[in-house]
């Protein structure tokens, strides 16, 4: 039966009939062989003629039909209908070499996808209570989580960065451990202050050996690079080099907000502070890497801008899905 398969796959029928034919699923029910199906004509078209040969041979010429009405009877009133039920025999033995099966194929689908790394700032600055109702690291939690909420077939990877950096998740598709990962950002997790240049460079070193077409960072801060022995501009250049593009997000109202400057005996102590963002580094570090820079003021525009950055990234990729046949 196999060398039987071989023959009909090395037709040049056959792959034409099989790419076309596996798209045909009647009540999720599809073939693994489907070029079998090639035999159906060809074995109708031989019983034919082997009917029109058979009918041609068994005439008999007599001189007056009541000669032939006297004759001997057949036995066998039913045998006329033997071709048929050998032919119907013959087609479900095809049948069963293309061998029905049910459930889904596996197949290469092409689908939009990205390896991307969030980069979120945990430095206590984060808390000042500026998105009210909830201070700025709630709000960004919940951004960056409908961000990831919304992917299919990203890898998608976290770094939080202050003081130090450190890759919280690395790139996967298992997106409840990457949200989880992100209700689990706290303040006070890292050694405090706002480490940019650490953060590119931590963020890069998850991005710059992945397989996807499309490597993308978006770093979230509200601050000035204040901490770590690492330049942001160097990062940036570097991170560019391996075409890794970075989107950078000032968070942040403008003119002054309540920060957190120390414990009290009922908790934070928060004084009205100038917001200290930046501006031109950020700018300067997303384009110099075919990136862009966003100011999000308030809640829905972090938003808005996490939506933008979903519309700029897309690249084709290819996935393919595995999945069990039961044979029918």
């Amino acid at each position: 039966m196999d060398g039987l398969m071989d023959w009909f796959a090395a037709l040049p029928l056959a792959d034409w009939w099989a790419a076309r034919s596996g798209l045909i699923t009647v009540a999720g029910i599809n073939l693994a062989h489907p070029e079998a199906l090639l035999l159906l004509p060809l074995l109708w078209l031989w019983l034919w003629v082997l009917r029109r040969r058979e009918s041609g041979q068994a005439t008999i010429s007599f001189s007056r039909a009541a000669v032939l009405a006297r004759g001997p009877r057949p036995v066998l009133r039913g045998a006329r209908w033997i071709p048929w039920l050998r032919a119907l025999a013959l087609t479900g033995v095809v049948l069963a070499v293309a061998q029905p099966r049910s459930g889904a194929r596996a197949e290469r689908v092409n689908s939009d996808g990205i390896d991307i790394v969030m980069t979120v700032d945990i430095s206590s600055s984060m808390l000042a209570e500026d998105f009210q109702p909830q201070n700025r690291m709630e709000v960004a939690k919940d951004k960056v989580k409908r961000f990831v909420m919304g992917r299919t077939s990203d890898r998608v990877g976290l770094v939080a960065f202050s003081g130090e950096a450190l890759t919280q998740v690395p790139l996967t598709t298992d997106y409840p451990v990457v949200l989880a990962a992100i209700d689990n950002l706290q303040i006070g997790q890292l050694e405090d202050g706002t480490a940019i240049g650490t953060a590119i460079a931590t963020a890069a070193n998850r991005l710059r050996n992945s397989p996807g077409r499309s490597r993308v960072m978006v770093l979230l801060t509200d601050g000035e690079n204040n901490r770590g022995s690492i330049d942001p501009r160097t990062a940036a250049q570097a991170a560019g080099a391996f075409g890794i593009r970075i989107y950078t997000i000032g968070v942040g109202t403008e003119g002054m907000a309540a920060v957190p400057v120390g414990r009290g005996l009922f908790g934070l102590r928060y004084e009205n502070r100038p917001v200290k963002i930046d501006e031109p580094l950020l700018t300067e570090i997303a384009t110099s890497t075919g990136g862009k820079y966003f100011r999000a003021r308030d809640a829905a525009a972090l938003q808005t801008i996490y939506e933008q950055i979903d519309r700029l990234e897309r690249s084709s990729v290819e996935a393919k899905a595995y999945i069990r046949y039961t044979q029918q």
